[in-house]
């Protein structure tokens, strides 16, 4: 079983327990954020679409790293030009610790409840 998700602009493969470097998230250290799922596969099912709103991909973070430090000069001989520039990533690494589908727990499940608890509060107060 595993899992497409995007974040940080790239799209990752994950499976449960897997422990991967990502772009910078804003999260605390052992917080647990959700990652959008883009193809599930559970053995012969596959699930992209519509049906991806049942799949939740949750991660803990793990800590915030800084990758290598990168080298740029740029230089043209004969022309007294140079220039030296250095630049290093921000990272966060996180483990995916939930993989699946729920009975309906996704992102719009998610969205339809809150709405329908607004809804029902309005009525309340009317």
């Amino acid at each position: 079983m595993y899992a497409i998700v995007k974040t940080g602009g790239k799209q990752y493969r994950v499976q449960e327990g897997e422990s991967l470097l990502v772009e910078r998230l804003r999260a605390d250290d052992g917080a647990t954020v959700a990652l959008e799922p883009l193809l599930f596969v559970d053995g012969s099912d596959v699930v992209d679409g519509d049906d991806l709103a049942k799949v939740s991909v949750e991660a803990r973070v793990l800590g915030h790293e800084r990758g290598p430090k990168l080298r740029v000069v740029k230089f043209k001989p004969k022309r007294g030009y140079k220039r030296h520039a250095g630049h290093r990533q921000e990272l966060t690494r996180i483990q995916i610790t939930s993989l699946g589908r729920g009975s309906g727990g996704g992102r719009a499940a998610a969205g339809s409840a809150a709405s329908s608890s607004t809804a029902q509060e309005a009525s309340d107060g009317a």
